[in-house]
């Protein structure tokens, strides 16, 4: 059985800011992570299959996937935090904010396997109005294989200025 979000907050983010290479949904190429709630207001989950092309060796995926799922992961979730901080449900008409990196730290604690669906679980804490601190937990099945630390700070207009 394939896990799914089946709401996500990148699927209302607008098309000028939807083309991520991890999250956007507009990105052909892109991975397509999906953020949802897992506990509204407390806890965020993504889940995603990596593909035989993100191998580290064979059998175990590249820490570089690994790190953009908890990247993309962290930010979306930021998204979603926000979004329900300032009243608002996804799909209620109201685009949630946009999210960016201000830092990413990840810890590799063990090898990820391959060929398993892998579960990111975020916890959020607000530290600013425009920033968000997302611990992300990365999990192969039942292993906590990825633990990860994200500043998310609200996208600058001027990113839309420079396209």
């Amino acid at each position: 059985m394939e896990e799914l979000v089946e709401q996500a907050v990148q699927d209302y983010y607008g098309e000028e800011i939807a083309w991520c290479y991890g999250c956007g949904r507009l990105n052909e190429k892109g991975h397509h992570f999906r953020t949802g709630w897992l506990t509204p207001g407390e806890k965020t989950v993504t889940y995603y299959q990596p593909k035989p092309e993100h191998t580290a060796i064979p059998g175990f995926v590249y820490g570089g996937l690994l790190a953009s799922f908890v990247d993309c992961h962290s930010t979306g979730s930021a998204s979603l935090a926000l979004h329900y901080k300032n009243g608002h449900e996804l799909g209620d008409g109201i685009e949630p904010p946009r999210f960016v990196t201000g830092s990413l730290h990840v810890d590799f604690l063990q090898p990820t396997p391959q060929n398993v669906v892998l579960k990111a679980i975020g916890k959020l804490e607000e530290i600013h109005p425009k920033k968000w601190k997302v611990l992300t937990e990365v999990y192969a099945g039942d292993i906590l294989c990825v633990k990860g630390e994200v500043v998310a700070v609200i996208m600058p207009a001027t990113f839309l200025k420079n396209k």
